[in-house]
């Protein structure tokens, strides 16, 4: 990978670490008060719903920040360190951990009666697609492990 691509990534994963702090700070809980105030009925929820929509955003940011380090390895250590795999490991616990906040988040709209079944729909492919993304990175992460020994192997021959 060259300088010029690096540079690019990281100055988008830069832009979408600070668009999620601001929706963090600032949209969603100026958000979840207006929908407070527009559906009394379910002004409880603002609460949890809050806190499950923040921490996956921080699910999210962990992600960013671990492809941030990883292409810090690549640069200095090349495309396979050892060292990834923590990275790799923080990645797959942040999209299960936001996995469970969806089923959460659905268990809690579907308690309440407060979600239609577009919603629930929404909730379920969410749910779907993180459990194939976490299975997916845990794929790419044993390729990692086999790069590695190959690559080891090599070095004793060579």
């Amino acid at each position: 990978m060259n300088r010029a691509t690096i540079a690019a990534l990281r100055a988008l994963l830069a832009l979408m670490i600070l668009l999620l702090l601001v929706a963090q700070t600032v949209a969603l809980p100026l958000t979840a008060a207006g929908w407070a105030r527009s559906f009394p009925e379910f002004a409880g929820l603002q609460a949890p719903c809050l806190v499950i929509a923040i921490v996956f955003i921080v699910c999210v940011q962990v992600v960013l920040v671990c492809v941030w380090r990883m292409l810090d390895l690549f640069a200095a250590e090349g495309p396979f360190s050892a060292r990834a795999f923590r990275y790799v490991d923080t990645i797959i616990t942040a999209i299960v951990v936001a996995d469970a906040l969806i089923v959460v988040a659905l268990a809690l709209l579907t308690a309440t009666s407060a979600a239609n079944p577009s919603i629930l729909l929404l909730g379920l492919f969410g749910v779907v697609v993180g459990a194939g993304l976490a299975l997916l990175v845990g794929v790419l992460r044993g390729l990692l492990r086999r790069a590695i020994t190959l690559e080891q192997d090599l070095s004793e021959v060579v």
